[in-house]
């Protein structure tokens, strides 16, 4: 009778043995799903404001198409170029669209600049015919295109280019006269740059343009009788700038 309690009791033991086991064997094998893996990317896409400084060369050209005053020194065909350098600084707006790594947009930019230059005729002496020309506001309208690694955008620029521009002219001897006019010259400009994401919203960057413009007409005869005419413009415009933006958050853009 006890023999018979004993195997009862050592076969109750080891069921219970085997039951935990396997409980504890499959406690130990859950399966989860593997999250999806998420690698967010740097978002250009939105609008920015910004500003931008830098230097900047102006080529000046003129010459002369009509003399018919006294004071006049130079004949058709007679004129001058010169290059003149200085500061440009001014800001800029824009919106940017991106599709995986590329990016396009539109942006418009207003600098002012202190590009001049002043050249002394002196067919009649040290004092005659001086000529005074300055470009002093530059603005832009320009679509961009680029590739983004990043937070890094490497883009190039074009569009249309409009610079304030003038021309005057002071006569002493032997006749003493002068005169001046100012115009808005269209153009086109191209350009190249990169910008760097440092924070989601400020972005810095390098950028370097050229200008090119047409020719207008310019009357210097001021108050005197007749016509002291000349063909004039800004042969082309180049500059470079450092450029600071801040951009408002756009779409959020994720790669899996």
């Amino acid at each position: 009778m006890f023999r018979a309690k004993m195997i009862a009791a050592l076969a109750a033991t080891t069921a219970l043995g085997v039951s935990a086991a396997t409980a504890a064997d499959l406690a130990a094998r859950p399966y989860t799903k593997a999250p999806a893996y998420i690698d967010s990317i740097y978002n250009w896409s939105g609008f920015y404001v910004g500003g931008h400084i830098g230097g900047a060369s102006t080529n000046e050209q003129w010459v002369n198409s009509a003399n018919t005053t006294i004071f006049g020194d130079l004949a058709p065909g007679q004129g001058y170029r010169q290059r003149g350098s200085g500061i440009i600084g001014g800001g800029q707006i824009g919106y940017n669209w991106q599709a995986n790594n590329v990016v396009f947009g539109l942006e418009g930019t207003l600098a002012g600049l202190n590009n001049s230059g002043t050249v002394n005729n002196t067919v009649f002496g040290a004092g005659d015919d001086v000529f005074s020309w300055r470009t002093n506001l530059l603005a832009t309208v320009v679509g961009r295109a680029g590739i983004a690694v990043n937070n890094n955008l490497f883009y190039v620029k074009g569009g249309y280019a409009g610079v304030n521009n003038r021309l005057s002219v002071v006569d002493n001897v032997p006749t003493t006269g002068s005169g001046s006019q100012t115009h808005w010259a269209n153009g086109w400009t191209v350009g190249a740059g990169w910008e760097y994401g440092i924070t989601r919203n400020w972005i810095v960057g390098v950028e370097y343009n050229y200008a090119a413009f047409e020719s207008q007409s310019y009357q210097l005869a001021g108050s005197a009788a007749g016509t002291y005419t000349f063909d004039a413009k800004p042969r082309d415009i180049q500059w470079a700038v450092f450029r600071a933006s801040y951009k408002f958050d756009g779409p959020v853009v994720a790669r899996y």
